[in-house]
């Protein structure tokens, strides 16, 4: 097998990745980046837990191969983390118990991240739809939504300049 060199931007930093074929986006953060918030979960598609930003929209990891994010801009959720504190999402969600367990909660909000982005003053309707590919098995999606609706709310009032 051919392996073929990826280059891609992730959380800011410029990288050249070395692939095998078939690897995916979610292989590529984990094992080659050491990027683990990324979770693995179904690796289906259907789970959300290894959602990401790429060039700015929301996307399931496990299910891109990496070949096709190549000169892309991929943010992770430890690249959405300021290097002092919590960005408003994280704020958000901590401060609105909108987790439990925690597995679900990066994929969460790259969620929120990618819909803030696209759309800073969100409906409960455009907060529904926007983490409707994430499962959460622990806390029901009230407390996410709130949170989701709150986050936006932080962003917008100056927390911090873009959601993303």
């Amino acid at each position: 097998m051919k392996k073929s060199v990826v280059s891609l931007t992730v959380n800011g930093a410029e990288r050249d990745v070395l692939v095998a074929p078939g690897t995916t986006l979610l292989d590529l953060l984990r094992e080659s980046q050491g990027l683990t918030g990324t979770r693995r979960g179904c690796e289906q598609g259907a789970c959300g837990s290894c959602t990401v930003l790429v060039d700015g929209k929301a996307m399931m990891s496990c299910l891109l191969p990496a070949e096709t994010v190549d000169g892309a801009s991929v943010l992770t959720v430890e690249g959405l983390t300021p290097a002092a504190g919590l960005h408003p999402i994280q704020e958000a969600f901590l401060e609105g118990f909108a987790t439990q367990c925690g597995f679900c909660t990066p994929g969460m909000i790259m969620a929120t991240a990618g819909l803030l982005a696209a759309n800073p003053q969100p409906t409960r309707e455009d907060a529904v739809r926007a983490i409707s590919g994430n499962i959460c098995r622990c806390t029901g999606y009230e407390a996410i939504i709130d949170a989701v609706l709150d986050a936006a709310r932080r962003v917008r009032a100056g927390h911090l300049a873009t959601a993303a």
